[in-house]
């Protein structure tokens, strides 16, 4: 195991809902401002629809995670947080496990599902990126402005602490530096073996349906997609039961293959 990632792995909250032996893992991944915290009683409800375990973590730099050893990213930090994922799940002796990843937490999903294609059954994000769009761009220098006039940093105070103001701008600075332009990670999108449902928001304002498309063309024929009306880019936290009804159904199945 590389040394900088064990250390990592013993800097990192995690929780675990362990019901039912012998059953897969769903891994909840959240998004580029979230946390544990915030995904509320969703990993829950979802693994006792599915009569899965369920593991839910935060991030360095986020949540009740050890803060940033090094808040400036590049190109490759999600690649970099893939490979941590599968260094936790080797660590809390995961060999089955159904990946739920919400927006860069979706992104680091598709990218573990290509790279330890034996460890993942199967893959469910929520407003993924695969590349970067300009309606992205705009997004996030709106929520810039909203963290600088608004109670937008109180708010994430509550759930991150004294890391927000790394957290925030780790985030915002490296999407909007005009290197992550040419960020794109399509190329691991073939390789991805397992069935995937890709979710997303007609009305995301962080990406278009493109991404959904760019996603179901390269990857495999078990793909499906869902695009719902009036939704942004937080489905599971807009309009929780039908994620939560789509998410089982389609973890169901996973067993009828």
């Amino acid at each position: 195991m590389d040394k900088d990632i064990e250390f990592l792995l013993e800097e990192i909250e995690i929780q675990r809902f362990e019901n039912y032996p012998d059953r897969p893992t769903i891994v909840f991944l959240h998004d580029s401002l979230g946390c544990i915290q915030l995904w509320r009683d969703f990993p829950q409800k979802l693994g006792e629809l599915t009569n899965c375990n369920v593991l839910v973590y935060d991030r360095e730099g986020y949540g009740k995670s050890k803060s940033f050893s090094n808040s400036k990213r590049d190109n490759f930090y999600m690649e970099f947080q893939a490979d941590i994922l599968n260094e936790l799940l080797d660590k809390c002796k995961i060999e089955k496990a159904i990946l739920l990843g919400h927006s860069d937490g979706g992104s680091i999903a598709l990218i573990a599902g290509s790279k330890y294609p034996t460890k993942i059954l199967g893959i469910i994000t929520e407003g993924a990126h695969v590349f970067v769009e300009e309606v992205t761009l705009n997004g996030i220098r709106e929520a810039i402005r909203c963290y600088q006039i608004t109670d937008l940093k109180a708010k994430l105070e509550k759930y991150h602490g004294e890391k927000t103001e790394d957290m925030f701008w780790a985030w915002a600075k490296t999407w909007t530096n005009v290197e992550f332009r040419t960020w794109n990670i399509e190329f691991f999108l073939p390789s991805i073996k397992c069935p995937a449902l890709i979710i997303q928001g007609e009305d995301d304002e962080f990406g278009t349906l493109d991404q959904v498309e760019k996603i179901i063309k390269q990857i495999n024929r078990k793909s499906e997609k869902l695009i719902i009306p009036n939704v942004k880019h937080s489905p599971h936290k807009e309009i929780p039961e039908l994620i939560l009804n789509k998410s089982s159904e389609f973890i169901k199945r996973l067993f009828e293959n």
